[in-house]
């Protein structure tokens, strides 16, 4: 009997899969705890347009994020932090700040986990930041680091 799995199950398969299985299988455990539904071709057909509507939301959602990168790549923000003297920063850069000054001088929201800085920022100065706004699409800006002696 072919069947398509509505969620995961260990060792028969993933959510969505066509599988031709037993119909003991089938009948007295998938369909009675609703693990599976029988493929018939308004399923597959539900099935194919489900996952056509999925691939067209991450090609729309990977345009929105190449256009991101285009328009932020080679920005410049300017980080203020608390430091010594000779431009020593107390500690380091946070990606938290980071989020912060993208948010406030670019308007840009990005989640502080997909912010990268090639080095720790200690010190004063230039540094350059990878932002990965998607998978397999990242951009590069600059932070512009002055140290407050307070």
């Amino acid at each position: 009997m072919k069947v398509i799995l509505l969620q995961d199950i260990k060792g028969t398969g993933k959510k969505d899969q066509i599988l031709e299985i037993s119909d003991g299988y089938a009948r007295n455990y998938l369909l009675p705890r609703k693990l599976a539904r029988e493929a018939t071709a308004e399923a597959l057909n539900s099935i194919e347009r489900a996952k056509s509507a999925d691939r067209h939301r991450e090609a729309v959602r990977r345009a929105e994020a190449e256009q991101q990168a285009r328009e932020l790549k080679g920005k410049v923000i300017q980080l203020v932090v608390r430091g010594g003297e000779n431009g020593k920063i107390y500690g380091a850069v946070t990606n938290d700040q980071i989020a912060q000054a993208l948010r406030e001088q670019l308007g840009v929201e990005i989640d502080k986990r997909k912010i990268e800085p090639e080095e720790p920022i200690k010190t004063a100065g230039q540094s350059f930041v990878n932002l990965k706004l998607m998978a397999g699409v990242t951009t590069r800006i600059v932070a512009n680091v002055k140290v407050t002696a307070k």
